[in-house]
């Protein structure tokens, strides 16, 4: 795995963490340091690890062992690949509810702009009813509340439109260039070349 300048300010770290679900390795102890500035891509065929490696990183999960550091206080948005919302909500009483937990100074306001950039139905239509793709905006728009420092994305364009995947990666390009960073799981090769840094897993071990 390429690394970046040593003086780069460290985020968001994994020391030695691992996760077991009975007695299947999910992921094996592993390393993982995430800098400012990163677009660090974790690529592996389906059962590698890598859901499990972003839901570590974001909390959602507890470690079997090891542990996961946020350097600085560093707040972290997640989006994982399931809905991470509340499917009885619309689209924008989940985006207040979430900006109210995050603390946004409006959450009204946080939930409009969002509603706008992602082009997600401002009505009283139940998010469990939207679209895939549509609830996937709705799962990246939540993972940008409270101004996190490091966005996690599970198969992030998976479910976008061409004119939504160019939205998302402007997103990905503010993050680092205001010092935050991005960490994303993909299969797609040339989402792989935009990245400053790549992590491969394979069985759930971090080979490169």
């Amino acid at each position: 795995m390429q690394r970046v300048a040593p003086r780069a300010e460290v985020l968001l770290a994994a020391r030695g963490v691992s996760r077991r679900f009975g007695a299947q390795v999910a992921l094996a102890p592993t390393d993982l340091e995430v800098f400012a500035g990163d677009v660090l891509a974790l690529v592996g065929p389906n059962g590698a690890g890598k859901s499990t490696m972003l839901a570590l990183l974001a909390g959602a999960l507890d470690p079997t062992t090891g542990t996961v550091e946020r350097l600085g206080g560093a707040r972290v948005g997640w989006a994982p690949q399931r809905p991470g919302h509340y499917a009885r909500l619309s689209a924008f009483e989940n985006l207040r509810l979430f900006a109210r937990l995050a603390e946004e100074a409006d959450p009204e306001a946080a939930a409009e702009r969002l509603v706008q950039r992602y082009e997600l139905p401002n009505s009283n239509q139940l998010s469990g009813d939207l679209s895939v793709g549509m609830r996937q905006r709705l799962n990246l728009a939540i993972a940008q509340l409270g101004s996190p420092r490091v966005l996690l994305l599970d198969e992030p364009t998976a479910s976008l439109d061409q004119e939504q995947r160019r939205r998302l990666w402007e997103t990905i390009a503010a993050q680092t260039e205001a010092g935050g960073s991005v960490v994303f799981a993909t299969q797609n090769v040339e989402e792989v070349e935009r990245a400053t840094r790549v992590a491969r897993l394979r069985d759930g071990e971090l080979v490169a």
